[in-house]
């Protein structure tokens, strides 16, 4: 009796049980991880939210604020209705002037009326991938940094 060509049933076991451990091995590692494009989406959003807040402040001649939860990883600019939520599996953090901190996790950055402001950082990052959005003390301007 001649065997056939082909493969048998235990060698494309094992083939398919070797991929899905290099599928697992390779992928496994950004389960739970912000992909770029959501991580570079926040930050932008962040940044659009500080502008309106110095816009805000300078058009009404009154302190603006952009409040940052990061617990519930919210922000709410003055100016803007509702508040803006970000992913959660975004990391946030907030460098802030102390007067500005109202709890451990709950921070603004001010605007005033001159379009200056108190100054400060929100980083957002998910694993070694991270954007910094920082806001210039005396000119109020908003920049994204990797």
């Amino acid at each position: 009796m001649r065997r056939s060509p082909g493969f048998t049933l235990l060698e494309v076991i094992v083939v398919l049980a070797l991929g899905a451990i290099i599928y697992a091995v390779i992928l496994g590692g950004s389960i739970g991880k912000a992909s770029a494009a959501d991580l570079k989406a926040a930050a932008r959003s962040l940044a659009s939210g500080l502008r309106t807040a110095q816009t805000t402040a300078m058009s009404t001649r009154h302190d603006a604020l952009l409040t940052l939860d990061m617990d519930s990883r919210e922000y709410l600019a003055t100016g803007e209705g509702q508040s803006h939520k970000l992913p959660d599996n975004i990391d946030v953090k907030l460098f802030t002037a102390q007067t500005e901190v109202t709890s451990e996790k709950r921070g603004s950055i001010r605007f005033y009326p001159d379009g200056s402001s108190t100054g400060g950082r929100i980083t957002v990052a998910s694993g070694e991938r991270k954007y910094l959005v920082d806001v210039d003390w005396l000119t109020g301007r908003v920049s994204i940094d990797e």
